[in-house]
């Protein structure tokens, strides 16, 4: 049993040891059910975001301040913040995104590492926020950020999807566009309102704002793929969704230079394809087929140039054929398929021969494939196509895994 003096002495030591403390740091440390200290005045403050602007980057250094700059002037009043989700960008996007963030709560950046992809990067900032609304524009300060209030303000009314159009009266796609691109986007929008039954008049928009839980619901019935999430939207839950759509006029890039070309097109057509199966075949998967198809015209063309004009015997226009079409079909990969993991330099040259391995070996697989169904007495066209299937998805399989494999 201890003695007085103990126990005196006991207290003693238990009174200098709180003493040592800071107040706020034993109230929480000894006694949580205490209430919490106030924040001293001046401390950062902030309340939850009621909007999230998601920004994929990849290269964008010169256009981050100035964005930002225009988003804190138009968004006063505003609890916002600015995701800028970025692709590893080699001139320091993410660098300097995250530097303004240390200092502007209102900034978040996140830095994708081994993976690419506008969609990709919209849907990953948007699932980051726990904002109720998100938007979703460029970083090349070709969208109208002067729309955002509006188009929140068209949420708060009941609206849950408000697109940017340049495509209603007062939007405008004179500026900031090529020729060709703009014919692109027109035909597209055009193939996708027929296909989707949707009366919406730019589909193909890469401006427009959504309530999260709507993005939440079919996050996982989203491709991801290509750079028109938009349409994958759409696609995906248009029919549930109430839209409204404001105009814009689609201003000049003011610096860096265009991720997107003509190919993008060829890219929102697998899109569309995809969606049509009901997005079992992958769109990358679909694109790769289509170069495929096109490869064996290639290869007829050649053939028949070779043995009819060139007069080669017939093994020799066939070998030469076949690596033409091998040849044609690895760089309209290289461009288009895989464009966002192209390879240059001595790793093309790498690549293009590790892909003729790969054909020449999937080209046995085809004919033994094909061989053994014939010998069950199937038809010839039923054994080739199932032959040519396994062929192309080996193919396949063996240039997203060691060709253009994500490092």
């Amino acid at each position: 049993m201890q003695t007085d003096d103990e126990i005196r002495a006991s207290d003693s030591r238990g009174t200098a040891a709180e003493d040592v403390l800071d107040p706020a740091l034993r109230d929480t440390e000894f006694n949580p059910s205490r209430r919490q200290p106030e924040p001293q005045p001046g401390a950062l403050r902030r309340k939850a975001a009621e909007l999230t602007v998601v920004v994929p980057t990849y290269s964008e250094h010169d256009n981050v301040t100035e964005l930002v700059r225009r988003l804190t002037n138009v968004l006063a009043g505003v609890d916002w913040e600015v995701v800028f989700v970025d692709d590893d960008s080699p001139d320091g996007t993410y660098k300097l995104a995250k530097s303004i963030g240390a200092t502007d709560p209102h900034i978040r950046c996140i830095r994708r590492v081994g993976r690419r992809g506008l969609s990709g990067a919209c849907i990953e900032g948007i699932l980051s926020s726990s904002a109720p609304v998100v938007a979703v524009m460029d970083a090349d300060l070709q969208h109208d950020e002067s729309l955002l209030p509006q188009m929140l303000q068209e949420i708060r009314q009941g609206a849950d999807l408000v697109i940017a159009s340049r495509y209603t009266a007062g939007g405008s796609v004179e500026q900031g566009f090529s020729g060709i691109r703009r014919w692109g986007s027109e035909m597209a929008t055009r193939m996708a309102q027929t296909l989707m039954g949707t009366q919406v008049s730019d589909p193909m928009s890469g401006f427009f704002m959504i309530r999260r839980e709507a993005i939440e619901d079919h996050a996982k019935a989203l491709a991801g793929e290509g750079y028109k999430l938009l349409m994958d939207i759409l696609w995906t839950a248009g029919k549930s969704l109430k839209i409204v759509e404001l105009s814009y006029r689609f201003r000049e890039r003011r610096s860096g230079e265009s991720k997107l070309d003509a190919l993008v097109t060829v890219d929102y057509l697998g899109l569309m394809f995809s969606k049509l199966f009901g997005g079992v075949l992958p769109v990358r998967f679909l694109m790769f087929g289509a170069v495929g198809v096109s490869g064996i015209a290639v290869h007829l063309l050649v053939l028949s140039f070779a043995h009819s004009t060139l007069h080669l015997n017939f093994a020799w226009s066939q070998f030469s054929a076949v690596m033409v079409a091998m040849t044609w079909n690895f760089v309209i990969n290289n461009q288009l398929t895989y464009r966002d993991a192209r390879l240059t330099g001595w790793p093309f040259v790498g690549g293009l021969l590790m892909f003729y391995l790969a054909c020449s070996i999937g080209s046995v697989g085809n004919v033994g494939v094909a061989s053994w169904i014939y010998s069950f007495h199937a038809t010839a066209w039923l054994a080739g196509l199932a032959g040519a299937i396994i062929g192309s998805v080996f193919n396949y399989a063996i240039s997203s895994a060691l060709i253009w494999k994500r490092k």
